[in-house]
């Protein structure tokens, strides 16, 4: 059966920083948003690129990471009860004849909204795939990507399970089939296969990689996929090619890949908009794109002196706010208020003000 179409005054694209401090702003407005991710959290570049590493130039913060920087937004953000989609691409939008916008992920979510928010960075971050002829044919089924909902420990029991990749996530998957999730020895086999026997991962995991190499419960191929054989309508073995010119044929039930992610602009450089450098064109009043009802803010869009700084994408979001105001509540009349002493502002984020001693 169909899920119902959701209503709402608002929707996000991107979970980033910018989308986030976007819902913080129509949460001010008295708009509860929606937002939607690719990825399976929030925090989009930060998250994905830099989560640990310093960030400088977030006004009044001295020093904060990508990690930190997204959760102290979604605490702030948290007063305004935003209504997250994690995992989900925008694959259409389109104009109803009432004026509001009708968007479809590829998952078959829809939503019907007054307002359009693209905080979208610098694409849709989407997992990269190895180039292996005929492989895809088994995604979903024995080839899993990090976005793809968590394998059941017992589809893992007795199974040759292979792990494409060498960050945290790749190390983390091949003991995650060693152990099933639950402490218990789960796969037949695990192999770990990178270009080098050198793995990115914090000390802890690398540490429980290394024990379990040494019990026998995890091989480590320092090699390159090249292709990969069927068994009828199942995927049989992967082959590799080590640094040595060497080749092997593995046996594989459930390929893991973790092989990062890249960002794509995807559906959204297809819904008639003209882009200057892969940037949606917005006015600097209102953040508007030329498609009435939809803002773009953060790396996403294109303006006259535009940096791609996130103090940069505050602003946007702040003003694109205000402007979407006259779309989402026309009758209602904006007025500019201060969180240190508005008392409706200070009822919204559930703050009061402390009585003198």
């Amino acid at each position: 059966m169909t899920a119902a179409v959701i209503e709402t005054d608002a929707v996000v694209i991107g979970a980033g920083p910018i989308g986030l401090f976007q819902v913080f702003q129509l949460g001010l407005h008295e708009v509860q948003a929606h937002v939607i991710d690719a990825l399976p959290y929030a925090g989009g570049q930060c998250m994905e690129l830099y989560p640990d590493k310093p960030i400088y130039d977030i006004p009044g913060t001295p020093v904060t990471t990508g990690r930190l920087l997204t959760q102290s937004l979604l605490q702030q953000a948290s007063p305004f009860h935003p209504v997250m989609h994690f995992s989900q691409l925008v694959e259409s939008v389109q104009r109803l004849d009432d004026g509001r916008l009708h968007i479809t992920t590829h998952t078959g979510t829809r939503f019907t909204t007054k307002a359009l928010f693209v905080a979208a960075g610098v694409g849709a971050f989407v997992p990269r795939k190895p180039l292996l002829p005929g492989l895809e044919a088994f995604e979903g089924t024995q080839v899993h990507y990090p976005h793809d909902a968590p394998l059941a420990p017992d589809r893992l029991a007795g199974a040759d399970v292979v792990v494409l990749g060498g960050d945290e996530s790749a190390v983390a998957a091949a003991l995650e089939a060693v152990h099933g999730g639950s402490g218990q020895t789960s796969a037949r086999s695990v192999t770990l296969v990178h270009r080098r026997d050198v793995f990115a991962a914090e000390p802890a995991t690398l540490q429980a990689l290394a024990a379990a190499r040494a019990a026998g419960q995890i091989r480590v191929v320092a090699a390159q996929a090249t292709a990969c054989t069927a068994d009828g309508n199942r995927l049989h073995s992967l082959q590799l090619l080590t640094a040595e010119e060497t080749e092997l044929s593995i046996p594989v039930d459930h390929l893991m890949v973790r092989l990062g992610v890249s960002p794509k602009m995807g559906p959204i450089a297809d819904w008639g908009w003209t882009l200057e450098r892969k940037q949606v064109p917005v006015s600097t009043e209102t953040f508007e794109s030329e498609i009435p009802g939809i803002f773009a803010v953060g790396d996403i869009n294109f303006y006259p002196g535009k940096r791609k700084l996130i103090l940069s994408g505050f602003h946007e979001a702040t003003l694109a706010a205000f402007a979407a105001m006259r779309l989402i509540s026309p009758e209602k009349k904006v007025l500019l208020q201060y969180t240190t002493t508005s008392p409706r502002l200070h009822q919204l984020l559930g703050v009061g003000t402390q009585e003198k001693s």
